[in-house]
């Protein structure tokens, strides 16, 4: 086991998206289980990680401790810059407009992807394993955000192999398979190259899901 823990379930978007970025960056790490469903995440220990009560957390062996995915993943490409993927941040050797590109990338699918995204699964994936009922105006309505986001994605990535570019960087990090995805060509072609990327399936394998 490394020095590095994240805690938190491993399905979770948020904690899948810090592991792939730890396995790009070919850094071992210790993956420490929170069950949400036992409010770990509300114990006092695990506050003291996250104050907001929200996965995942992320320890480094040098006692630096953070929370929010998206900031770990920019700290653990800089921590360790030197080793595996080092493209993350935008081309190896490239300027500020390069990491400009990712950084507006990772933004659009923390604001405009990543909502509607997350609450199609809670309600299609999550409501019915706990037992809730699910919302079909919910679902109807984030569908409709999703496909105007996914419109956005299909027309980029006509352009470009990968969102910020032609390299695979953290705006590719960690999305979860769905038909509305697979439904547009370059948003299909994008994903499959995603899909077959080994720390993806690495991540998938550590989730205990099928291969996508």
């Amino acid at each position: 086991m490394g020095s590095v823990k994240v805690f938190g379930p491993a399905m979770s978007t948020a904690v899948s998206r810090v592991m792939a970025c730890l396995l790009e960056k070919e850094m071992p790490f210790q993956l420490l289980p929170i069950h949400l469903p036992k409010a770990q995440h509300k114990s006092p220990d695990f506050l003291k990680l996250q104050p907001f009560g929200q996965v995942p957390a992320f320890q480094d062996g040098d006692g630096t401790t953070l929370f929010e995915s998206r900031a770990i993943c920019r700290y653990i490409c800089d921590q360790f810059a030197g080793q595996g993927n080092r493209s993350l941040l935008g081309p190896e050797g490239g300027g500020a407009a390069d990491r400009a590109r990712v950084d507006q990338w990772v933004e659009a699918e923390a604001h405009s992807f990543n909502p509607p995204s997350s609450a199609l699964v809670f309600q299609l994936v999550f409501a019915p394993s706990m037992r809730l009922k699910q919302d079909p105006a919910a679902i109807r309505e984030n569908e409709a955000k999703l496909r105007k986001v996914l419109g956005v994605y299909e027309r980029r990535l006509a352009e470009s192999r990968f969102l910020a570019g032609n390299e695979f960087s953290l705006a590719d990090l960690a999305t979860d398979k769905a038909e509305l995805l697979t439904s547009r060509k370059n948003v299909a072609r994008w994903w499959e190259d995603i899909s077959a990327r080994p720390s993806w399936k690495k991540v998938l394998d550590m989730r205990g899901a099928p291969p996508a």
